[in-house]
């Protein structure tokens, strides 16, 4: 290269500061290309800009390759073109087309692009981090040396799933890097309005492990501290949390520039804003001539100005992609007027053994780790001793090692670690000890795992099982302990949910579950873990999911339910046989998919129909069944569908308000008795 004056030394290999420029020139024409179309009207979407924040991932970028894992948020566009997410995709996901990296059925604000290591992008706050910590125990159990990168704001740091993360990961020493790009305003509001503790770093040091402040606006000084700081992660020495301390010149929303910076403080930040001023100094060290840099920006125009034209060239995504890719099949999908026909399981023939349902969902875990290796185990107190509230884990830790991993007390951390493993192809199942505590981790599952596949086009999917022990009926557990909260899981697409009778169920069901490819969760019964024991099949036993079962024929109506009101059912049928009336009991066993089929072919031979649940009956599965069925058989019934389910109450600790509150034998008889009036 040839310059008029010698270059000099800068702390760094002058090329590498060549070509983060590069990437902030890169980073620069998409922010000026989006904020052109918006302002012009050409494009017609959300945008956040990230002006000022260039220079934190174009430092990084020399430091990783496509097998380092990145996580990023919705402001985080410059976190993509710097880890390689190809431009083109990146418009046509904005804009919503085909060509999209996700098929436009993400958006920016939900980036997935495995191809490059771009793996989640969430419009949540703080939400990636817990799925940071699962990409990082992928390549920790898997034995690899990649390192996750997981970026947010300094707003993010009062949510509580980044501090369940950063715990986690420092428990777990994981190869995980925290990376706060402290911007100086969360969304619309200054530091010192939201928090006393403005040394973001120095919460690493409560949890055990390093954190570090950096000038996120000087490339030489962020990227060498970097360099030390990834070397030491990816060689097994545990998170760090980095700082990055740099200005957000833009508005939270939107185009120009910041409301908050205004005269000489904007003159100010746009004087140490990292784009010019590291153009600055490649020409004041004599690293790049003036047509060297023109070279790299034009040819960085000429990239996002090919990418913007071939986005809008690309197809609009269209209704024809509205339910693909919610789960890997379509037909799971529930939608009025189908009717799938299922073929049931084979009739089992081979050895059984006598088991309780906590040992066959125990017999099924040990089963699926012996038949993946990619199979681990996380959840609360799962370790030798005690194996689990609820012993499903008893021994299992001293047999598997760290593929059973006992967690803090963290729902957020657990599900995320989870749905982050899964990501990268393992089949993680995360135990929740009670269904009640579902409400602390509902954005991990809901938002996050079970939106994956759709969000990402199907570049990315969840194959994780969640399991949790719901309902009451024991008595002395309280509303906190005792509820079933299957509606409010089933209410969100791309989740499976299954939710067995039987021990064998328990068993068949969660292997399918296990090796399946979507996100599926596993209700258990509290009423049924100790109190009902059978022979069940040895070996890989699995029902399919989706299929339900006759447990008792019947000619006059017929019983939908499932879990422990199917023995409550099986009573109920037995007392009202005693009057004459013959009841047919439907064991749903899937919750979603569920088997209309079998439901309708047994309501069109009795003509009426009482579905019946431990969960509270108003807006409960029950009404949608009830509701299905009046629809679709309405001239054939003898009595209008109906639903029985819990009081709308929360489970008292009282047993005698308790027992009356949920359906039982004795009530739901009385309740098919006034089918006949």
């Amino acid at each position: 290269m040839k310059t008029d004056v010698m270059a000099e030394d800068i702390g760094m290999d002058h090329g590498t500061l060549r070509e983060i420029y590069r990437q902030m020139s890169r980073i620069r024409e998409v922010d000026k290309g989006i904020q052109a179309g918006l302002s012009s009207g050409k494009f017609m979407f959300t945008y956040w800009p990230m002006t000022g924040q260039e220079a934190i991932p174009a430092s990084i970028a020399p430091l990783v390759t496509k097998d380092d894992y990145m996580v990023t948020i919705y402001r985080g566009i410059h976190d993509q073109v710097a880890k390689g997410v190809p431009l083109k995709g990146l418009f046509a996901e904005a804009l919503g087309r085909v060509g999209g990296v996700n098929k436009g059925k993400g958006g920016s604000p939900h980036i997935s692009d495995p191809a490059s290591g771009s793996m989640v992008t969430t419009a949540i706050v703080g939400a990636g981090a817990p799925i940071a910590n699962g990409l990082a125990l992928a390549s920790k159990m898997r034995g690899t040396r990649a390192v996750t990168i997981v970026n947010f704001g300094d707003g993010a740091t009062s949510i509580g799933a980044i501090h369940e993360a950063m715990n986690l990961a420092g428990a777990w020493k994981l190869p995980v890097i925290f990376l706060c790009q402290n911007n100086q305003i969360g969304e619309y509001t200054p530091i010192p309005d939201y928090t006393a503790g403005e040394n973001f770093h120095c919460r690493a040091d409560a949890l055990g492990f390093k954190g570090v402040k950096l000038d996120g606006n000087d490339p030489v000084a962020f990227h060498n501290g970097m360099k030390s700081i990834i070397e030491d992660v990816r060689s097994g020495k545990g998170p760090v949390f980095v700082e990055a301390v740099t200005l957000r010149l833009g508005p939270h929303a939107g185009v120009g520039w910041s409301h908050l910076l205004k005269g000489d403080a904007l003159a100010a930040a746009k004087e140490a804003w990292p784009v010019p001023a590291t153009r600055k100094l490649l020409l004041e060290k004599g690293i790049c001539t003036e047509e060297e840099l023109a070279a790299i920006d034009n040819a960085a125009s000429a990239e996002v100005q090919e990418a913007i034209e071939w986005a809008l060239g690309s197809e609009v995504t269209g209704e024809d992609e509205m339910l693909l890719d919610v789960y890997g099949d379509p037909s799971v999908v529930p939608r009025r007027g189908q009717r799938d026909k299922r073929a049931a399981e084979a009739p089992h023939t081979g050895e059984t053994r006598q088991m309780a349902m906590f040992e066959a969902v125990q017999d099924a875990l040990d089963l699926a780790m012996q038949l993946d290796d990619g199979v681990f185990c996380l959840g609360e107190d799962i370790g030798d001793d005690p194996g689990g509230v609820f012993k499903c884990f008893k021994g299992m830790q001293s047999k598997w090692g760290e593929r059973i991993r006992p967690t803090p007390i963290a729902e957020q951390a657990i599900i995320g670690a989870a749905t982050g493993a899964a990501l990268l192809g393992m089949r993680p199942v995360a135990e929740i000890m009670f269904a009640d505590f579902v409400g602390v981790c509902m954005d991990q599952i809901t938002n996050h795992a079970a939106k994956q596949r759709y969000m990402s086009g199907a570049t990315t999917h969840v194959p994780m099982t969640v399991r949790m022990i719901a309902g009451g009926g024991i008595g002395g557990f309280g509303a906190q302990h005792s509820q079933s909260t299957e509606a409010m899981l089933l209410h969100n697409p791309g989740l499976k949910i299954v939710y067995p009778s039987t021990p064998t169920e328990a068993k068949g069901l969660l292997l399918s579950c296990i090796f399946d490819e979507d996100p599926c969760i596993q209700f258990e019964s509290m009423m049924l873990t100790y109190a009902l024991k059978e022979e069940v099949p040895v070996g890989d036993y699995r029902i399919p999911l989706g299929v339900a079962k006759v447990k008792r024929e019947g000619t006059d109506v017929t019983l939908i339910t499932y879990g422990w009101q199917v023995m409550q059912c099986l009573k109920a049928a037995e007392e009202l046989a005693k009057e004459g009336i013959s009841a047919e009991v439907i064991d749903l066993r899937t919750l979603l998919p569920l088997d209309y089929d079998r439901i309708l072919t047994s309501v069109e031979k009795t003509g009426r129909a009482l579905v019946v649940h431990a969960a509270t009956e108003f807006c409960g599965l029950g009404s949608e069944i009830a509701s299905t069925i009046n629809e679709a058989l309405f001239h054939k019934l003898k009595a209008p569908a109906s639903r029985f389910g819990a009081a709308y109450a929360p489970i008292a600790y009282s047993r005698i308000i308790e027992t009356a509150q949920i359906p039982h034998a004795g009530t739901i008889a009385a309740r098919v008795r006034e089918l006949f009036k």
